[in-house]
């Protein structure tokens, strides 16, 4: 390592030159920063079932609705002329901005004397007695009208092909007198977008300054604390240069990759300064450096190999945005490391640095502490039958979860508008089907789906499925032939097609199973030709990540072995380093279970990310104890002297750091946070205490004094 040592030490400038270039270039890139706030649209192609629904979206040419529904106050409904004024008026706000094709409530679209578009007039001048009859004339009053008359919904289709921002603008839109809350997919997007610019704005600072405290915590010395962070930092502008410069967008999932890289970049960092600090009385910067990376050199590279190759085993999912976080996050790291290597000892090397270590808060406590624990194997018995006996319990109950609200918190406005939504209503993001059909075809066709309709509404989750079929009674028989022969559209839109009836499937409150329900009903049935969704589109990809993940890790387990085989030339210290990680992801994959959390998009993939991250720890502690080897017995004690703390420190950055995703306002965050801090606790543990239990105990005695 020392010609190494020698051309960072003589050719600083150089290398902090070469690494501010390419900063302020990524920097630049960041201008060109923007988001992707639909998140189906990112996904619809990537999966069978959002294939589906995007096709039959464009045979039926309709798109996904803006729900608004309109409440009145107790004992008030909209047979009351008055208020069915204020729904007038809703609609026709709503109709009046830039990009909305279409609004569709209980009130008839024409007036029935003249035929003209109804207006606000024509409604006030109707006898308060014959309002009632309007509005249950209307053949989609049972759709767009609750029971008791107080809540009416209004269907709003956008025309424009940023439908994102047009459902920014409808959201806006509120009518005195009447309690107005949206729901939909595009309402989705247009919160997104908003929630997405402040997680940028918000978390990123505050997982520096926690990550900082942490490691300061451990080593004593507030300028190595900053500069063990500084270059998973620029590797993360690094990586977000590179994704704006590509012309990408930020998205849901991509916006975390920052974050990872910062606080799983950082392990390089903290590792090179504290065994830095270590040779504080060493006057020769390159001999400091060579020495540092004598010790820690071939473990970083290790690292920086195994967690990149975490994030990249992501690349099986066949998913797209989680396919891009994995891409981008192992750029992240690789970045991260390189400049750890190379950048971070260059800036490093001519400073004067003091052995503070034994004045840090907690570093000198923990070291003390694991050596207590590994002095006898009881401790690692105790971790490893915990661990196994909380899996064994809790990885049957492990599910997908196919709420596609996952992201959002309870009393998020989102989530409280589509629930009270989907009480009064249904569910709102409806399911899409298909009926087949024959227009030409005998009138009994639609008796027939009425009675698959009824079938459908029986299974455990549905609350209503709704056709033309269901107009078939309440619409002159004329205007029911011109709609089945393409001559005529409702106000829902095309709901004929050549061969084929359109459906919505309103569900209430389902899980999983429900769903796989309506699936297998689906596909035996002949009557159902489609049956597709977002809800389903949710649960076929936590599914495809979840099985992806089950082969992703064996590959990856399967390559860190490998890679640690080559490196360490020992079966013993390969297999030891191993069952730690298989401990971690056990622990990890029990609490999503156990806590209810679930496998969705992102919290699927998080067992990849710990066996990226945890093993860094195992490889660390399997060096230095290689390196302290040579000195006799007592060597795993040794070996907790040099790498402990920053083991520790990495381990409590990393669960600390991720505790400001509790500031975000996606529920989601604050999950992976949860999460990682189990994986964190587990795989430190398990590398510090049960991996020196797998050891020959010549590792934890004492060296005979010299007589």
């Amino acid at each position: 390592m020392r010609p190494i040592a020698a051309f960072i030490v003589h050719r600083s400038k150089l290398v902090l030159a070469l690494t501010g270039l390419v900063t302020l270039v990524a920097v630049a890139l960041l201008f060109r920063l923007d988001f992707n706030a639909d998140v189906a649209s990112f996904i619809l192609e990537g999966t069978p079932t959002g294939t589906e629904f995007l096709e039959l979206q464009e045979k039926y040419d309709t798109s996904d609705p803006i729900n608004a529904m309109a409440s009145l106050p107790e004992g008030e409904t909209f047979a009351d002329k008055d208020n069915l004024v204020l729904l007038f008026r809703l609609e026709d706000s709503i109709r009046s901005v830039e990009g909305v094709g279409a609004a569709v409530s209980v009130i008839p679209a024409s007036n029935p004397s003249t035929g003209a578009p109804i207006t606000e007039q024509d409604i006030a001048s109707i006898p308060e007695a014959l309002v009632s009859g309007l509005v249950s004339s209307n053949p989609l009053s049972s759709l767009l009208l609750s029971e008791d008359g107080r809540h009416a919904l209004v269907f709003v289709s956008p025309d424009s092909a940023d439908v994102t921002s047009v459902a920014r603008e409808v959201i806006e839109v509120e009518v005195e007198g009447l309690d107005v809350v949206y729901s939909g997919n595009p309402v989705i997007f247009a919160s997104v977008i908003d929630l997405l610019s402040l997680f940028l704005l918000l978390i990123p600072p505050v997982v520096i300054i926690l990550l900082i405290a942490t490691f300061y915590a451990n080593i004593g010395d507030r300028r190595l604390s900053v500069l063990a962070i500084i270059p998973a930092a620029i590797g993360s502008v690094w990586t977000f240069g590179l994704i704006f410069g590509l012309g990408l967008k930020a998205d849901i999932v991509t916006v975390i990759v920052p974050i990872f890289v910062i606080v799983m970049g950082s392990a390089d960092g903290l590792h090179f300064v504290t065994h830095f600090q270590e040779e504080a009385d060493n006057p020769d910067p390159v001999d400091r450096v060579a020495s540092a990376l004598s010790h820690v050199g071939i473990p970083m590279i290790l690292t920086t190999v195994s967690t990149a190759a975490g994030f990249l085993s992501l690349m099986a999912t066949g998913v797209d945005p989680i396919e891009q976080l994995g891409l981008f996050a192992a750029i992240g790291i690789v970045f991260a490391g390189i400049i750890s290597f190379f950048s971070l000892p260059a800036a490093i090397s001519h400073m004067e640095v003091t052995a503070s270590h034994e004045n840090a808060l907690i570093g000198p406590r923990v070291v003390r502490g694991l050596k207590a624990l590994v002095r006898t194997r009881v401790p690692a018995i105790v971790i490893t039958v915990v661990i196994l006996g909380f899996a064994a319990i809790s990885l049957p109950k492990l599910d997908v979860n196919p709420d596609q609200l996952f992201f959002f918190k309870a009393d998020d406005p989102v989530r409280v508008a589509f629930e009270r939504t989907s009480e009064v209503f249904g569910g709102a993001t409806p399911m899409l089907g298909e009926f087949t059909f024959d227009p030409s075809g005998s009138p009994d066709q639609l008796g027939v789906i009425a009675g698959v309709s009824e079938e459908m509404e029986a299974l455990a989750g549905v609350r209503e499925v709704f056709s033309l079929a269901d107009l078939a009674e309440s619409i002159p028989e004329d205007q029911l032939q011109a709609v089945l022969s393409g001559a005529q559209e409702l106000p829902l839109g095309k709901m004929v097609s050549e061969d084929g009836l359109r459906f919505t499937l309103l569900p209430e409150e389902f899980d999983s199973a429900d769903l796989q329900g309506w699936v297998d009903y689906a596909d035996s049935e002949p009557t159902v030709a489609v049956l597709t969704g977002m809800p389903l589109v949710w649960d076929e990809i936590a599914r495809a990540v979840l099985n992806a993940q089950m082969i992703s890790l064996g590959v990856a387990f399967v390559l860190v072995a490998i890679m640690l085989a080559l490196a360490y030339r020992r079966a013993r210290e390969t297999f030891a380093s191993l069952v730690p990680i298989a401990l971690t992801i056990a622990a990890v994959l029990g609490f999503i279970a156990v806590t209810g959390i679930q496998l969705n998009l992102l919290t699927a993939v998080i067992s990849s990310i710990v066996l990226g991250v945890g093993i860094d720890y195992a490889i660390h502690f399997v060096a230095a104890i290689d390196i302290a080897r040579a000195d006799g017995p007592g060597y795993v004690y040794r070996a907790l002297d040099r790498a402990g703390r920053p083991i520790v420190a990495n381990a409590m950055g990393v669960a600390i750091a991720l505790t400001a995703l509790w500031l975000s306002p996606l529920l989601i965050h604050s999950q992976v946070s949860s999460i990682m801090w189990v994986g964190m606790i587990a795989s430190g543990l398990t590398a510090l205490v049960v991996l020196p239990a797998l050891l020959p105990r010549a590792g934890i005695e004492e060296p005979p004094t010299p007589s």
